[in-house]
Formats: C-alpha cells, sequence, structure tokens
C-alpha cells in the first residue's frame, strides 16, 4: 500500500506527495480501469485536464471505486481556449460536472499561453473564496510568469506544477516557489521512460535493489516535490507506490542533480500556446 503522506500547501489543505496522472491515457475504458487500479492500491490523488478529455472516465472511476470521494484529492486544470473569467467559471463548472464532484481539491492554470491571465487567476479566486475549490494553482509557470501574477492576485498559487526530472531541475524556479510558499508539482517524473537505461540511473536503481523508476520518483520526494507518474500497468502502478520505505542518500541526490541540462521533452512555457 501506498503511503498516505501529504505536504501542507500554504492555505493548510494537505496534498497527498504522490498521485496518479492520466496524461494521454484514452478516455473511456482504458482511463477507467487504470484509475480504478490506483486506487486500490493505494493512490488517494488523481491528477487529470479539460485537454486530456478523460475526466468524465476519472469520475466514473472514483464513483465505480467504492472509496468515498472526499478521500480522493482531485486536480483539474484549465485550458488554453478556456482564459479570460467568464470563460474560466464556464470552463470550471463543465469539469466539475464531468467529474462528478460537487468541489474540486486543486484547479490549475494548465498554460499561461502568452495570455493575459490575470482575469483568469480572478475567476480562479472567485471560486476559491465561494469554496467551490480547496486551493488553486497554476502549471508550467516560469518565475516571471508568477512574479506577473502575484503583481495582481489576492490569494498566492498553492502549486505550480511543471516539468520536473534529473535532465530539467530549474533550481531558480524552485527557490523562487519555496520562497513564496507555492508547492512544486512535477509532472512526466519518470521522462517519459526515456532514461530508465542511463547509467546513473540503472547504477543507483541497482545498488538500492529498486527500479529507475522507483529512483527517479524517490528523488522527487526528497526534493520536497509533489509526483504524478503514470502507467497503464498493474505492475507499473504498484511498482510506482513502493517508494517510501527506502531513501538515496545525499551522494545519489548530487549526482542525480547533475545530470540537469535544461533538457525539455514538453514544451516551453515562455513559446506554446496550444
Amino acid at each position: 500500500m501506498i503511503s498516505t503522506s501529504t505536504v501542507a500547501l500554504n492555505n493548510g489543505v494537505q496534498m497527498p506527495q504522490i498521485g496518479f496522472g492520466v496524461f494521454q491515457i484514452p478516455p473511456g475504458q482504458k482511463t477507467c480501469d487504470a484509475v480504478r487500479t490506483a486506487l486500490q492500491l493505494g493512490f488517494r490523488a488523481v491528477d487529470t485536464a479539460t485537454a486530456y478529455g478523460n475526466e468524465e472516465s476519472v469520475g466514473r472511476a472514483i464513483k465505480d471505486s467504492g472509496i468515498d470521494p472526499e478521500e480522493v484529492f482531485v486536480t483539474t486544470k484549465l485550458w488554453i481556449p478556456d482564459h479570460g473569467y467568464d470563460n474560466t467559471l464556464r470552463a470550471f463548472e463543465e469539469s466539475r460536472k464531468k467529474l462528478g464532484l460537487d468541489k474540486l481539491d486543486l484547479y490549475l492554470i494548465h498554460w499561461p499561453a502568452k495570455a493575459d491571465f490575470s482575469e483568469t487567476w480572478r475567476a480562479l479566486e472567485r471560486l476559491y473564496k465561494e469554496g467551490r475549490i480547496r486551493a488553486i494553482g497554476v502549471s508550467n509557470f516560469l518565475s516571471h510568469h508568477l512574479e506577473t501574477l502575484l503583481e495582481t492576485a489576492e490569494v498566492t498559487p498553492a502549486v505550480n506544477q511543471i516539468e520536473f526530472h534529473p535532465f530539467n531541475v530549474q533550481p531558480e524556479l524552485l527557490e523562487f516557489c519555496r520562497n513564496h510558499k507555492i508547492q512544486v508539482e512535477a509532472w512526466s517524473p519518470l521522462v517519459r521512460g526515456q532514461f530508465f537505461d542511463h547509467p546513473l540511473i540503472a547504477g543507483i536503481a541497482e545498488q538500492h535493489g529498486r527500479s529507475p523508476a522507483q529512483v527517479l520518483i524517490r528523488w522527487d520526494l526528497q526534493h520536497e516535490v509533489v509526483t504524478i507518474p503514470r502507467s497503464t500497468r498493474e505492475a507499473h502502478i504498484r511498482e510506482n507506490c513502493e517508494v517510501f520505505d527506502f531513501e538515496l542518500s545525499a551522494e545519489d541526490m548530487t549526482r542525480l542533480d547533475a545530470l540537469d541540462e535544461g533538457r525539455r521533452i514538453g514544451p516551453d512555457p515562455d513559446t506554446f500556446v496550444g
């Protein structure tokens, strides 16, 4: 079973340290089966987005799991065309209905997208103040995006979900978020499996009797970063759970950190517009 360890967000809401991501899992039975499996194995957080097209499947899986929905921390994200005050309110309601939930745990602006996101954030603040979302945040925001947002924000983002792995550490952004009490969350923490055979990662995994995926997830946790690994295979989902009973050494962490070369596997937040 997965650890029930949580982190306290800047508003006191407890967020699980590890969640289940559903990026690129097709809507329908594939998503339903994967989410149900994850919940049965002990995951208590699920991360989806409007852009993934599988919110309804996530909601159905939670409902059919037999687990109290109150026990599952659900995140979804606002897609790029829905920026703007009125659009955001409408998009949130559509997502909420698809998920079949009265209240969302975390709602994120998916990308800055060169948009004027101040009005978008004002809408999120309204939903948060009305108690319809437990926490609000952003995704793929760099330091300068956050600086712009904070100039007019009444509520500081609780989370910034970013591409984070040993090949793209972004230490300055990590420091900025820590200084402003914004919890960093890693998407694609396993680098989509592209580097499982990297000599350093494979070597550390062998040393600890673990898989490369477990090493990468553990690296996230020891950086105090929330992480959302994704898989559709039960054995891999189970493996991704089993990361709370070992620890990487300081030397392991330093050597993994040194892999950083600013390599992105996803879009650049400064140029991506959807």
